[in-house]
């Protein structure tokens, strides 16, 4: 596939997306070093192991040891083909593919390209029809009355689908679309006489995007008072799980990165009311409870979370649940207050953007002086015997704090409050920390044991001549003159056959005319084993002006080993031919002379 597509142009659209800032778009980076870290999106972990480096333009996890260059981890990550991964960094780059007749590939299923190209058609077609048609208007008015203004309008591709039966069917039927694929995504319902009916006639469309900003379902706004279920999801599907979807995270996302947080709503009109009041970092559930792999997802991309949930008693109880999960994953969880029971769309309606910047989000209370007033309902505090189990519980939740600063203020704010002293309530809390702490020791100890966690991996040290090779292979991937030293005083006399392969293919990679560059490199390398070889060689740290001592030294250390490895050989063929000659003298002498040189090469290794 890849020598199909001329090799400069897939060279140019590499080197036109930074792997730091593609990645970035899938995990938060930090900067540690010459290199950025993260957790890695390709296996379960809370604490980083996932490194990319910028000046070489590859990645690698040192926990489940995935690793390669841009291309590979979109490959990787999206479950793309060689030619969709390049397609998707062409549009990034605002670069094209030559039509050089490459069969366009594609990682899903006829079906699913079939239901995503149905669902593109009628967004635009709902959203024409909103905006420029006489079938529309009563959408359009509908979404004026929220407030909602063109733009906004436009950037969300809201809709309106007319109150016919058959509408949707038709246009899509003429545009060659089979009924069943309609039926199959949820674009039209199927009746008793084997006819269909436009799933969503008659409703406002709030299109649900995927990460990557492809349509994959509809939800739907009923107009009319008669009209149920006020509103109507496309169903679930292999493109469309709403346990794993964000509404608004292709939009939100760069706006997460930049801010450092992200706001986490309960509904459409609630993100596309703050979006539209420059509030952008927003996402929402869809209609459901956040889930185990929403809140994993968000962890993925940032470290705060805030949740701006409806003011009402069902918004807080949520507000309680998601605030425990996302605290679970190891997110910083805030909570916006809004006050009067509002939800935040009716708020920013009610008392405008400034306000809801300034008065809910910037005003956002820590997740404890939320746990501390959400729990003060469940106690009678005139008691003395709730008092007691409303104070024990707030230390044993404030022991799972971090920060010093913050315990001791809340501590303090309880001391106040229930006039206990200090001293008493700090060593309560410290009882809940050992015992924590205890629990967590014991919880690590079973995570080692347990057959189910990842593998852990024994490294033992390597013999010096293996240091050597790998070495040396580092400095030469980065270095086309020491690539030169190394062919013309040691050719491929590597001792280790994966290093002898890869050292081979770095001689003709450079006597191509390449330049240094590892992850072009990799990308010519056919054997998934030898690129993971090559990857975790290029990560390991070298200095960067080495010495011609240095590499000498190497090439010494490599060549002393097959020279000792060679010795050893041609005894032991003299060993068997004295042997042969019934010579047990000579036998025993040479053998004497093998351990030896073994002992040699122990101590030297």
């Amino acid at each position: 596939m890849t020598n199909r597509i001329p090799e400069t142009v897939i060279e140019e659209i590499r080197q036109a997306n930074d792997i730091v800032d593609v990645i970035g778009d899938y995990v938060q980076l930090k900067k540690q070093g010459r290199n950025f870290v993260g957790l890695c999106p390709f296996h379960g972990e809370k604490t980083p192991s996932f490194s990319v480096t910028q000046e070489k333009q590859i990645f690698r996890c040192f926990g489940c040891g995935k690793g390669g260059n841009v291309v590979s981890f979109l490959m990787e990550m999206e479950s793309y083909s060689f030619y969709e991964a390049l397609q998707h960094l062409a549009e990034r780059s605002g670069k094209e593919l030559p039509d050089t007749g490459v069969k366009k590939e594609s990682s899903l299923s006829q079906e699913s390209q079939s239901i995503l190209s149905a669902y593109e058609w009628v967004t635009k077609l709902y959203h024409h029809l909103l905006r420029y048609a006489k079938d529309g208007k009563e959408g359009y008015q509908y979404l004026q009355d929220r407030g909602l203004e063109e733009d906004t309008i436009d950037a969300f591709h809201l809709g309106f689908a007319p109150n016919a039966k058959d509408f949707t069917a038709e246009f899509l039927e003429k545009k060659g679309f089979h009924r069943q694929i309609l039926v199959k995504a949820g674009l039209v319902s199927l009746l008793n006489d084997n006819s269909v009916s436009d799933r969503f006639r008659g409703r406002v469309i709030f299109p649900i995007r995927n990460h990557l900003g492809k349509t994959v379902a509809f939800g739907g706004r009923a107009l009319g008072e008669d009209q149920e279920p006020k509103y109507l999801n496309s169903p679930e599907s292999d493109l469309f799980q709403k346990g794993k979807l964000l509404f608004n995270f292709d939009l939100a996302r760069k706006y997460i990165r930049k801010e450092g947080q992200v706001i986490l709503f309960e509904g459409y009109m609630d993100v596309i009311s703050a979006f539209q009041a420059e509030v952008r970092n927003v996402v929402a559930t869809m209609g459901t409870a956040l889930t185990e792999y929403q809140a994993k997802l968000l962890k993925r991309y940032v470290d705060t979370v805030i949740i701006c949930y409806d003011g009402d008693n069902a918004g807080v109880e949520a507000t309680s649940k998601a605030a425990d999960l996302l605290r679970t994953v190891g997110c910083d969880v805030k909570v916006a207050r809004i006050k009067d029971g509002l939800d935040p769309d009716s708020f920013i309606q009610t008392y405008g953007k400034e306000a809801f910047q300034n008065e809910v989000i910037k005003a956002s209370e820590t997740f404890i002086a939320f746990y501390m007033r959400y729990h003060r309902k469940a106690y009678n505090l005139n008691l003395e015997g709730d008092r007691i189990k409303y104070i024990e519980k707030m230390l044993e939740q404030l022991a799972m704090i971090d920060s010093p600063v913050e315990r001791e203020y809340y501590v303090k704010e309880l001391s106040k409050e229930f006039d206990i002293s200090m001293d008493t309530l700090i060593g309560e809390l410290e009882n809940y920390q050992n015992r924590n702490k205890k629990q967590q020791d014991k919880s690590e100890k079973n995570r080692y044991t347990n057959s189910s966690s990842a593998p852990v991996r024994n490294k033992k040290l390597l013999p010096a001549f293996q240091n050597a090779e790998k070495k040396l292979i580092s400095y030469m991937l980065q270095d086309a003159t020491i690539a030169e030293k190394v062919r013309e005083e040691l050719g491929a006399a590597f001792n280790v056959d994966e290093h002898k392969i890869i050292a081979t293919h770095l001689y003709a990679f450079y006597e191509d005319g390449h330049s240094a560059d590892v992850s072009l490199f990799i990308e010519r390398l056919t054997d998934q084993k030898l690129n993971q070889i090559v990857i975790e060689i290029a990560m390991t740290p070298v200095i960067d002006d080495i010495s011609d001592k240095e590499i000498n030294d190497y090439i010494k250390v490599i060549r002393a080993q097959a020279n000792d490895v060679t010795d050893i050989q041609s005894l032991k063929s003299q060993q068997r031919m004295a042997e042969r000659q019934n010579d047990p003298i000579k036998a025993a002498q040479i053998a004497k002379q093998i351990i030896e040189i073994q002992k040699q090469l122990k101590n030297t290794n």
